[in-house]
């Protein structure tokens, strides 16, 4: 396995490459990485990168989208070529062309867990971090919101002002958190703080202390009292918290719940990409065009 990280190392120096992975990353992609996020902090590192020709991205097809059509001049490498998310494929280009037929009043937004097609749709782009303050900053009085219907209730509870209409897609991880394992997590960690992702079902966020979005998890647990969390998101993003505060203690809720797209990307498969340089990102240019004005609306409302 060191000799694998000494060639991932040689490689990314030969080719003038920076490695971004998300947080449900495996342990050696994180500890390998350059940078560590979530949707929106690699979305906004992709924008401020300089000196780099070649983005090897470790994460799912729609995130390597994300950062092509931020940095259109660039490389961009997916480490494990078929790490797609079945969310976004929830929405599809010509069912949310139907949508917006429906509700020519409306403003579109999606999180980001899209194609680079729907995006090119919308108005703005957005994610669990900064979900609400897009669809607050959004001068339509509706809102389609896709794909994922629990992130829209999460955002509905927050911008009570609009009338947010949800696409009806979600993730198959968030949604295996249940109320019962709320409860007894309760019951075994009393002095703990329960933390879920706001695509959990909405009776699980409503039984939380906190939703959160990773990034904000991160925030959460270092500016807490607590000793003891319980997390209720995919698992890769515990190695991180524990990483980042070795004082606490952190726990899945429930059994441990597994992205099987996120856990594809492994350094033998980062190794190859960056060796071959044959795992390229194409968005074509007319949707890359479009799909750029959504996300830097995103990239403007955000901190407003």
């Amino acid at each position: 396995m060191e000799r694998i990280r000494e060639e991932i190392l040689a490689l990314k120096e030969k080719t003038n490459a920076v490695i971004l992975a998300h947080n449900y990353q495996i342990p050696d992609i994180q500890d390998i990485a350059d940078f560590v996020g979530d949707s929106l902090e690699l979305a906004m590192k992709a924008v401020s990168l300089e000196g780099y020709g070649t983005i090897a991205f470790c994460g799912v097809r729609f995130m390597a989208e994300t950062a092509k059509i931020l940095n259109p001049s660039k490389k961009v490498l997916l480490a494990a070529p078929d790490a797609g998310c079945p969310m976004a494929d929830m929405a599809e280009e010509s069912a949310v062309k139907e949508m917006k037929d429906r509700y020519p009043d409306a403003g579109v937004v999606c999180y980001v867990n899209s194609s680079a097609e729907v995006k090119a749709l919308s108005d703005a782009c957005c994610t669990s971090s900064n979900a609400a303050e897009v669809a607050r900053n959004i001068s339509a009085a509706r809102i389609l919101f896709l794909p994922d219907k629990n992130l829209a209730w999460f955002v509905q509870q927050r911008v009570p002002e609009k009338k947010i209409i949800p696409w009806d897609g979600w993730c198959f991880v968030h949604r295996k958190f249940t109320v019962a394992e709320v409860e007894l997590s309760r019951k075994k960690f009393s002095d703990a703080e329960i933390i879920v992702h706001p695509e959990c079902d909405p009776e699980v966020q409503s039984a939380a202390d906190y939703v959160c979005s990773t990034s904000h998890m991160l925030k959460r647990a270092k500016e807490s009292s607590a000793k003891t969390f319980i997390i209720g998101t995919e698992e890769g993003m515990l190695y991180r918290l524990a990483q980042d505060n070795p004082d606490k203690r952190f726990f899945c809720l429930g059994s441990p719940k597994f992205c099987v797209n996120m856990k594809k990307t492994t350094l033998t498969l980062l190794r190859d990409g960056l060796a071959r340089q044959d795992r390229e990102i194409v968005v074509p240019s007319d949707v890359a065009e479009r799909a750029a004005r959504a996300l830097a609306a995103m990239l403007n409302f955000t901190g407003k």
